[in-house]
């Protein structure tokens, strides 16, 4: 049975695909440049979660297989149609990303999450991250990329005046610890950390521990 929370996300995004690429396309101008540099070295099998509408789908090489998960069935619909223009294969499926339960445990290389932490509230995301511990394969990488709230006073001001919007869009919160719910866990390893704009677009990499 899902959650409550994510019972409240699967309705809100049954309403936003209709519009979402359009509403994202500002971001998208910056976000098409990261794309295929997020994405180059993923190659094998890789689960993309919370792939939306699959903006990413066709930045990934040839020798990727990807299986993409998304609450949205509505989304997914998009997505499909994305992944003709894919170069690589792959797969799509409704699931929601706090119980893959039709996903085999050390199952896959990669594990790709753009801008799906930020939706997720605080409560569930250890459990998201218990999942994605799962279903990699010992050494397996993951690539999380989020938006945080900037330290500098000019770029938080302009976030805080985007947030209640961004949140009643989205659902999406600038003031997620996913990093810190990261450092906690046992199973994996931090690798690096960089912000690819400002102090506000958070990459977090690393690898889950040979067993």
């Amino acid at each position: 049975m899902r959650d409550a929370s994510t019972q409240f996300l699967a309705r809100k995004y049954r309403i936003v695909s209709w519009f979402y690429d359009i509403l994202d396309y500002p971001w998208e101008r910056q976000y098409r440049l990261w794309r295929p540099l997020l994405l180059s070295n993923v190659e094998g099998t890789v689960l993309e979660a919370g792939v939306g509408t699959g903006r990413n789908l066709r930045h990934y090489p040839s020798a990727a297989h990807v299986t993409g998960v998304d609450l949205s069935s509505e989304m997914l619909v998009i997505a499909k149609k994305r992944a003709r223009q894919a170069r690589c294969s792959v797969t799509l499926m409704q699931q929601d990303a706090l119980h893959l339960r039709d996903l085999p445990s050390a199952r896959f290389d990669w594990y790709v999450a753009t801008f799906l932490y930020c939706v997720l509230p605080d409560a569930l995301q250890p459990r998201a991250l218990e999942e994605m511990i799962r279903v990699l394969k010992p050494g397996g990488g993951f690539k999380l990329l989020e938006i945080v709230y900037s330290k500098d006073a000019t770029l938080r001001r302009r976030q805080e005046f985007l947030a209640p919007l961004v949140e009643q869009l989205y659902g999406a919160r600038f003031d997620r610890h996913t990093l810190e719910y990261l450092r906690e866990k046992d199973g994996i390893e931090i690798v690096n950390t960089r912000f690819l704009k400002a102090d506000a677009y958070l990459l977090i990499e690393g690898r889950k521990k040979p067993s």
